[in-house]
């Protein structure tokens, strides 16, 4: 069922409460990237990419999305359960003994939704271009979607998988970088700088599309729908994504601090408070 800006907007508010009372219920977990990446999630489930219910694992004839910085399950969870996959009430099981939502997206609990397992940053863009591939052997119209962390692209794999997409012509696959220039050790800038990010992956032969508001709904449906209209020209197309770790939560804004850390009870209320609901659908 569509689903209005407006009622996307406010979903994006629920699934952030969601993010803050999972990790805080197992006091783990990665809030810090969850937060900053929830328009896109929101976006993508709920006005971008074509799927179906119930879910199937080889997904023909429907788009397929690959979560390669698994660490930012808590987001990914939500929106599944939030707009169908499983039941929201096993949010709850976040991160416990025999859950189907572990901290990092595996398959072999069966959860709806997880077509791959994740966690071992720089993978996903290899698993992403291998199924886009799959599509095109067999005839398939339908794209392949991927997410990954800024410092990911710190990772080998990943710079090996775009130079294959775009010598094989992948134009069914659209990337997207959450650049918030934040990882677990510091500023991505500190760590490891990936310079002028455009012009190398322009250079490696993609498509390269910029927003600078990733926190901004309507914004991050727009360049999600301007990738869709640049496939089938010959290029893997990749958006570099500005977002701000943390987002919606003041204390968690402009650190790389919550990246992986949960909440105490204070914070937790605080946050929720911040995340303001008129009719809140907690689980």
């Amino acid at each position: 069922m569509s689903k209005s800006i407006e009622e996307l907007k406010s979903l994006t508010i629920q699934i952030r409460r969601d993010i803050l009372r999972m990790v805080h219920a197992v006091n783990s977990g990665h809030p810090g990237g969850s937060l900053g990446c929830t328009e896109y999630f929101t976006a993508l489930y709920g006005k971008v990419m074509e799927y179906r219910l119930p879910f199937t694992m080889e997904g023909k004839n429907e788009d397929l999305f690959f979560l390669s910085n698994g660490h930012i399950s808590p987001v990914f969870y939500s929106t599944l359960a939030r707009f169908g996959f499983f039941p929201v009430e096993e949010l709850k099981t976040f991160r416990k003994l025999d859950s189907r939502l572990q901290g990092h997206p595996t398959t072999h609990e069966g959860l709806p939704g997880v077509r791959v397992a994740s966690g071992s940053l720089g993978q996903g863009l290899s698993v992403a271009v291998g199924a886009a591939l799959g599509k095109k052997l067999d005839g398939d119209k339908n794209l392949v979607y991927s997410l990954h962390g800024d410092g990911e692209l710190q990772e080998g794999q990943i710079w090996e998988a775009l130079m294959f997409a775009a010598h094989n012509k992948v134009d069914n696959l659209i990337s997207t970088i959450d650049y918030n220039n934040r990882q677990i050790d510091g500023d991505v800038d500190d760590v490891l700088s990936l310079g002028d990010l455009h012009a190398k992956l322009e250079a490696f032969g993609w498509t390269v599309l910029n927003e600078k508001n990733g926190n901004d709904l309507e914004a991050v449906i727009a360049i999600l729908e301007k990738a869709k209209s640049e496939t089938g020209n010959g290029k893997p197309v990749v958006i570099i994504l500005n977002t701000e770790m943390g987002f919606g939560i003041d204390y968690m804004m402009g650190t790389h601090a919550w990246h992986g850390k949960a909440p105490n009870d204070e914070q937790l209320e605080l946050g929720i408070k911040q995340l303001y609901l008129e009719a809140p659908a907690d689980y």
